[in-house]
């Protein structure tokens, strides 16, 4: 008597909204299988072979090894063993020196330090400079960010010149928050097709020392003139709207509403990547600031632009 095994078929997930047959997924598993690499290996070599590049033709590399660790997690695929423990954006070890101790408290307002400014990082020293304000003094550490990203450090004028007050981080968006695709009016489609017109501001430091009034404000005011550019000027697509995640029980947003932004709810308590409703993250307030007018409009299409 003849016997049948029921297979079951295992949907393979999208990759950053964009459909993946199972030819591609063939391709996959022969270079995992074949060639011995690291995952960000892997990562770069696949990215490279489909052409899944950014707007500014770099490799999607970071968003493709977690979709490569949910193939496996599906059963799809079988990965090297990770090389570095955590999350899909690792915590990396950042050597302190004295150049992020706490310096002399300055205070007063704004009117006291201006001109302030927004200089981006781009020099290793820089670099270097921002990862250890970051590591010091920020409350979530240094963390490789997830795709696409860009640092500042900010600067204001004292009686002895320029110095560095703290620092900032805009990376690319979280792939589902509730209270804001609802409140843009998404479907599947529009958000996976225009996601890549938000931006994300996921790290905001003003140094313990510097203590003045208005700052913070402030800054996010030159931001919302001086990022759209600069994000346009990296990667060929000119967001329309800022978003941002403020941890509750730690933090009211009260540079954020200063700075008119909009808040729009809590999230779940759920992390940025998360498609299985897996909860676990603290629940954080949502705040968004439309760059555009006609933002709406824009990330309501269903066709890229």
């Amino acid at each position: 008597m003849e016997t049948t095994t029921e297979k079951i078929q295992v949907r393979i997930p999208d990759f950053c909204g964009r459909r993946v047959g199972s030819g591609d997924l063939e391709l996959v598993r022969e270079v995992v299988s074949s060639c011995g690499f690291s995952r960000y290996e892997l990562a770069n070599t696949v990215c490279e072979l489909l052409g899944w590049k950014r707007a500014n033709h770099k490799l999607k590399a970071i968003e493709y090894v977690s979709w490569l660790e949910e193939l496996e997690q599906l059963g799809l695929i079988q990965l090297p063993v990770a090389k570095q423990a955590g999350s899909h954006a690792p915590r990396s070890r950042v050597e302190l020196t004295v150049q992020s101790q706490p310096q002399p408290v300055i205070q007063g307002s704004v009117k006291d330090v201006v001109p302030v400014t927004l200089k981006r990082v781009e020099s290793s020293q820089e670099l270097a400079r921002w990862k250890e304000l970051i590591a010091r003094h920020h409350y979530l550490g240094y963390r490789v960010p997830f795709g696409a990203s860009l640092r500042y450090l900010i600067q204001i004028t004292t009686a002895e010149g320029q110095t560095v007050a703290g620092c900032l981080q805009f990376s690319s968006p979280a792939w589902r928050v509730e209270a804001r695709d609802q409140w843009v009016g998404w479907t599947d489609t529009s958000r996976k097709k225009q996601l890549q017109r938000i931006v994300s501001n996921s790290r905001f430091l003003i140094s313990p020392s510097v203590q003045v009034k208005g700052l913070a404000s402030h800054v996010l005011s030159l931001v919302n003139r001086q990022l759209p550019e600069d994000w346009y000027a990296s990667y060929r697509v000119r967001p329309v709207l800022l978003e941002t995640f403020v941890e509750q029980e730690r933090y009211r947003g009260t540079c954020y509403r200063a700075a008119n932004w909009i808040c729009l709810g809590q999230t779940r308590g759920r992390g940025r990547m998360d498609r299985d409703h897996r909860e676990g993250e603290p629940i954080k307030t949502v705040w968004v600031y439309p760059l555009d007018k006609r933002f709406r409009q824009i990330l309501k299409r269903e066709r890229s632009a």
